[in-house]
């Protein structure tokens, strides 16, 4: 019964990204696992163009990347809205400025 119910949660999931796509083609939903209580959430956002990226170093977070950067975590996670917070890794790219595309 497990597996009707995740089906019918990636169902209800595409049927909701084809009708933001078709009220607006600028905006995008984006799904993303919580990195606090790893729960999923779907958020409307709009296209962003990262305007300077910067590589994960030893130690980093992302909150010491946002703080570094004197991003709020929020602006920070808007920018990187694919990243996963509990595993990031050296080397990786993540934006500290972004625009409206």
């Amino acid at each position: 019964m497990a597996k009707n119910h995740g089906a019918a949660a990636l169902l209800i999931a595409s049927l909701l990204v084809v009708a933001v796509t078709l009220a607006d083609a600028r905006v995008t939903l984006q799904v993303q696992r919580h990195s606090v209580n790893g729960g999923y959430a779907a958020k409307a956002v709009p296209a962003l163009t990262c305007n300077k990226v910067n590589a994960v170093q030893s130690g980093d977070t992302c909150s010491s990347i946002a703080d570094g950067a004197g991003l709020a975590q929020e602006d920070f996670l808007g920018f990187n809205p694919n990243i996963n917070c509990v595993k990031i890794f050296l080397g990786q790219w993540v934006c500290l400025d972004a625009s409206a595309a």
